[in-house]
């Protein structure tokens, strides 16, 4: 079976099919709706074959589908029909569960993504776990505020590593976990991992992305 995941971002929508080699993208932002999503992923990847869709959502998804519009996109996220959209099987994963499915080795692992914003996931055993810790209490804003976007561009590299350090040791610390894999496009910015860690490629989003339709992949 050929796969096409979509992982959708605050900034870009990247897309990749099974037997492909290089992703596809194009731009996000607030403008985009669902609607305007399937319509240009459909122009996008016209000239691929492909029996079924994995899309990487950057919200809470339960059940299968989006139940919390995304803050960094359009609207009408919940309640849209995307099989009847894409005419394919579709199933629908938060966007750091499928990146840190498609990180995954073995026992604990917590993923963090250091990107527009904070995502979070937990494998244990490869069972995945979403998580939602990005807007829990930090100082005097959330974890979001210091090692998001937000949170390098306010207070500069040398602060946002720091505070990166910190909040990967108290979470660590709270999930005993095996190992961290931090992943997103800030990880660029860190200088040196802190201990525990291993970096996540983008890549591994689609890797993810394509495990969702393995037969022994994790029911989310």
């Amino acid at each position: 079976m050929k796969v096409l995941v979509i992982d959708i971002g605050g900034t870009h929508v990247k897309v990749l099919a099974t037997g492909r080699t290089t992703h596809r993208e194009f731009e996000s932002g607030l403008a985009l709706t669902p609607k305007r999503m399937v319509s240009k992923v459909s122009k996008l990847v016209a000239d691929w074959k492909f029996d079924a869709v994995s899309i990487g959502y950057p919200g809470l998804v339960r059940q299968n589908r989006p139940v919390l519009e995304p803050w960094n996109l359009g609207k009408g996220w919940v309640g849209f029909n995307y099989k009847s959209a894409f005419k394919r099987p579709v199933k629908i994963m938060n966007d750091a569960a499928m990146q840190a499915l498609g990180s995954y080795r073995r026992g604990k692992m917590l993923f963090l993504g250091l990107g527009t914003g904070l995502g979070s996931a937990l494998i244990v055993d490869g069972m995945v776990e979403p998580l939602e810790l990005a807007h829990l209490p930090y100082k005097k804003g959330t974890f979001e505020d210091y090692v998001g976007i937000r949170g390098l561009e306010q207070h500069g590299k040398r602060k946002w590593r720091k505070y990166v350090a910190d909040v990967v040791a108290r979470l660590t610390a709270a999930f005993v976990t095996d190992e961290v894999v931090l992943g997103g496009g800030n990880v660029r910015n860190l200088k040196k991992l802190p201990t525990g860690c291993r970096a996540g490629k983008n890549a591994n989003a689609f890797r993810g992305g394509f495990r969702m339709w393995e037969k022994d992949a994790p029911n989310i």
